[in-house]
């Protein structure tokens, strides 16, 4: 089978809540790391096949196929097409993988894929508050079939979060021992510079800017609960923020043809599903199914990369699957560096690859929890 290779891989700094790129349209916010691909791999814009971005809540300034728009505000050719994705948090991850299959298909030989996310912009789950005034409480409210598989439970995130922490006994000090870790991690990443190859300005903004320096575990566990009763706290789920990043994937035509240089090629990609009322349980089995299907197995894993969308969702998966936190998440997660939704997988792929590389790893395994039950999972090689 023909191979995708991953020619480079660029990403935004992460603006917080009211932070550096709240006012910035995500057209231009996420042309930014596409400029930076054009730029850095010095490859004729013309020759690209496709452009692929995840984003969620696509309205106001997210609209109209934000991927296209992307591109065009970045002054390239108009001739290139753009599509946009939205498998919820997953969306950007999903977008390298389409581009991938493309490429391997052998009908596409360069595909910019990657995603875009101003939360400060469009707040999580606008779409959804728009839908109520055409009569839709909740995206399952009315549907007949919807109710006679799941009935009227509530479906939530939170509501998940919850009984997954109790299902696989993570405590709230578990929890935000985690959370604190994370935080830790990226502020060592940060100041150690580990960050810098991966990260292109928006302007003079160069640095990211949601860990918290100021935290503690003893502030945490002053936080109240998001459900009554309950152990998850705001300091042990993902912050809201926003960020663009964007990959170049390459045929080996195209890779002769320009006479690119890749970083890694795209091992394994899989996405599988479980119960949508639970929700962020499907890194588990698809990281399990993509185990079997590479042939790898934990030890040969260099480094994992599991979303943060809330610290029980990492852990459950750790404990069910026997990955050591060591190999996880080690320069923080969504909890410190944010979860700019559509372009979070496209993120978290620029720096594993990048942190693969500096410590000269062979493997890397990223999964997110996404809306729906679902889960991708993508298995990179360096090269």
């Amino acid at each position: 089978m023909p191979e995708a290779y991953i020619v480079d891989a660029v990403r935004t700094p992460v603006g917080r809540k009211k932070g550096s790129l709240a006012a910035m349209h995500s057209a231009d916010l996420g042309a930014v790391p596409i400029s930076a691909l054009m730029q850095r791999t010095d490859i004729d814009p013309g020759a690209v096949d496709d452009v692929i971005y995840g984003c969620t809540d696509t309205i106001g300034s997210q609209s109209g196929d934000i991927a296209r728009t992307c591109w065009l505000v970045a002054g390239l050719p108009e001739h290139v097409p753009g599509v946009t994705v939205d498998r919820q948090c997953g969306s950007a991850q999903q977008a390298v993988h389409f581009a991938a299959l493309g490429v391997m298909s052998g009908q596409q030989d360069l595909v910019v894929a990657g995603g875009v996310q101003n939360m400060n912009a469009i707040p999580i789950s606008a779409a959804m508050i728009v839908g109520q005034q055409f009569g839709f409480p909740t995206p399952f409210a009315t549907s007949q079939g919807w109710q006679a598989r799941y009935g009227d439970q509530e479906v939530g995130q939170f509501r998940s979060a919850e009984m997954i922490a109790e299902k696989w006994k993570s405590s709230r000090e578990e929890m935000e021992r985690f959370a604190f870790e994370s935080h830790r991690r990226a502020i060592d990443a940060i100041d150690s510079g580990r960050f810098k190859r991966e990260i292109v300005p928006v302007g003079e903004f160069d640095t990211d800017e949601t860990p918290r320096r100021e935290t503690s575990i003893e502030k945490m566990a002053e936080l109240k609960p998001l459900v009554e009763g309950g152990s998850v706290t705001a300091g042990v789920s993902s912050q809201n923020a926003d960020a663009s990043s964007a990959l170049l994937i390459a045929s080996e035509r195209a890779v002769k043809d320009h006479g690119l240089k890749p970083r890694a090629r795209i091992h394994t990609m899989t996405v599988r599903a479980a119960d949508p009322v639970w929700m962020l349980t499907a890194p588990i089995p698809a990281t399990q199914h993509a185990l079997k299907k590479s042939g790898l197995s934990v030890d040969d894993i260099d480094l994992f990369e599991c979303n943060e969308a809330f610290a029980s969702i990492p852990l459950a998966w750790m404990k069910e699957i026997g990955i050591p936190h060591e190999k996880v998440n080690v320069n923080g997660g969504a909890i410190a560096l944010g979860h700019p939704i559509g372009a979070t997988g496209a993120r978290v792929m620029t720096t594993l690859l990048c942190e693969l590389e500096r410590r000269q790893g062979r493997y890397g395994l990223q999964t997110m929890c996404e809306g729906g039950g679902q889960a991708n999972v993508t298995i990179i090689e360096r090269l």
